[in-house]
């Protein structure tokens, strides 16, 4: 049985650290707070020291918190933020350009032509959403200096001198040969970033090197993306299941198995992870705005934080004809159309902050019962459940509200920090290379399952209303 490891995930809107313990769990818990600027434009950018500042903050206190040493470390990153920083030094030369961030647009507009040659090569559409646009605007626009790659790559240079990412990081960058499960030449001259020096790709349960700031030099024995990491930790392992991760988006993943599926759903075909040699792929899609959709109505007055969700919703027995598509970063998947704002409709003298509320869970969870369609469409066959994690899962108002729409069970993880739990499983898969996944992975007993309470007659009501928002918003702004 391998020790304690410190599971780290490094979120867009903070840090989040747990030593887990393979017999007692959690028995270590921090969190240091990130907080990306969102500038006009579609712009969204982030400090890549303070990145790194939360990793150290968060790891160092969950170790206070558990009292016992641990065996090794293992990271999870926000897979599509990137910068441009000196290999020689570590210092970054730009801010880091939050996933969410639009500016390359006129990067993916210039490349259209290559769309779908990209699209069969990489599995992901071209889209600003991913690493690559972001990698050739900085290099359009900022710097020709150092190296420019996805922050994971920087983090583990700072970390522990080594120069790689994970291959499922890597398959978001749309840099990354699908089939292959390497660099393409032909992406990196697409997108004008043949001369890059690349981070070596690796399985996410490798050695990478060793680590002291945390305190006692400890060997880095884990690294995945947070969704994938999430996906693991779910035992999505076997294709026909799906989670979804409520978090600053909310991220549908869905298991294939050993082959790609490149489905016309509009959902990302891409890795989820390479262990021992072999390689898993899973179906993708995204709710660009869901817990920072929460944090936007916050900053309004219109609710003092996530907490206020139940009971600010709970005052009202329905959205009172409120229609909110929360699409504040744009539309992805299976849209795509990150250039669209939301709408808010229906709005009335008698609209109260719980009709609000409401309105934004449905339009949440309306948006991932267009993904789980979705996936069912590639998949071939309907989804039997869908389990659920992240912070927004507290929420039971919207888990209820996902079940009702979804017309499926959503069964919600135990602890809502899969990502970590995920990353920690992989942590000591490379500790002990003789433990078998199954053996390293947390239990999955779910803490509450929603059953929908609605007939399907109800839901396909209330989805229309939804699709009508979204169509009118589609003809309203044409691409």
């Amino acid at each position: 049985m391998t020790g304690s490891v410190l599971a780290i995930d490094q979120g867009t809107s903070g840090t989040k650290a747990l030593v887990i313990c393979p017999e007692r769990g959690v028995i270590g818990a921090a969190h240091a707070p990130v907080r990306p600027r969102p500038l006009p434009g579609g712009l969204v950018e982030v400090d890549p020291v303070e990145l790194y500042e939360s990793v150290v903050a968060a790891g160092r206190r969950a170790l206070a918190e558990a009292s016992e040493p641990v065996a090794a470390v293992g990271l999870a990153n926000q897979g599509e933020t990137v910068l441009a920083w000196d290999r020689s030094t570590g210092e970054p030369l730009t801010d880091a350009l939050v996933w969410q961030d639009r500016r390359a647009e006129s990067v993916c507009a210039e490349l259209a032509p290559h769309a779908e040659e990209l699209r069969h090569l990489t599995g992901l559409p071209l889209d600003p959403y991913f690493a690559a646009p972001k990698m050739a605007w900085i290099r359009r626009h900022l710097t020709r200096d150092g190296v420019v790659t996805t922050s994971d790559a920087w983090l583990l240079h700072r970390l522990t001198g080594a120069y790689v990412t994970d291959a499922a990081t890597a398959g978001r960058t749309q840099l990354l040969d699908l089939e292959r499960v390497e660099w393409s030449p032909r992406a990196l001259d697409v997108f004008g970033l043949s001369g890059e020096r690349l981070p070596e790709v690796v399985d996410p349960d490798t050695r990478i090197g060793t680590t002291s700031v945390f305190g006692p030099e400890l060997p880095v024995t884990g690294l995945l993306v947070d969704q994938q990491a999430a996906l693991l930790a779910q035992r999505v392992t076997e294709p026909g299941a799906a989670k979804c991760t409520y978090g600053t988006g909310a991220f549908l993943l869905a298991q294939t198995g050993a082959t790609p599926r490149r489905g016309g759903s509009g959902l990302v075909s891409c890795v989820a992870w390479r262990l021992g040699g072999r390689t898993s792929y899973c179906l993708d899609g995204q709710v660009y705005t869901a817990a920072s959709a929460v944090r936007w109505l916050t900053d309004l007055g219109v609710i003092s934080g996530a907490a206020d969700l139940d009971p600010v919703g709970g005052a009202v027995p329905d959205s009172g004809g409120v229609t909110f598509v929360p699409a504040l970063a744009g539309l992805a998947a299976p849209w795509w159309r990150g250039d669209l704002r939301g709408s808010l409709t229906g709005l009335g003298l008698d609209t109260t902050p719980g009709h609000l509320v409401r309105a934004l869970c449905e339009g949440i969870a309306a948006q991932v019962v267009e993904l789980s369609d979705a996936a069912a469409a590639d998949l071939g066959a309907p989804l039997t459940a869908l389990r659920a994690d992240g912070g927004l899962t507290r929420s039971a108002l919207l888990m209820q509200t996902q079940a009702d729409l979804l017309q499926l069970p959503v069964e919600v993880s135990a602890l809502p920090d899969a990502t970590a739990l995920g990353v920690g499983a992989v942590a000591r898969l490379g500790l002990d290379p003789a433990l078998a996944v199954d053996e390293a992975l947390p239990d999955r007993t779910p803490s509450a399952v929603y059953e929908p309470r609605i007939s399907r007659d109800e839901a396909t009501e209330r989805l229309a209303g939804f699709r009508a928002a979204v169509t009118a918003l589609l003809d309203r702004t044409p691409a």
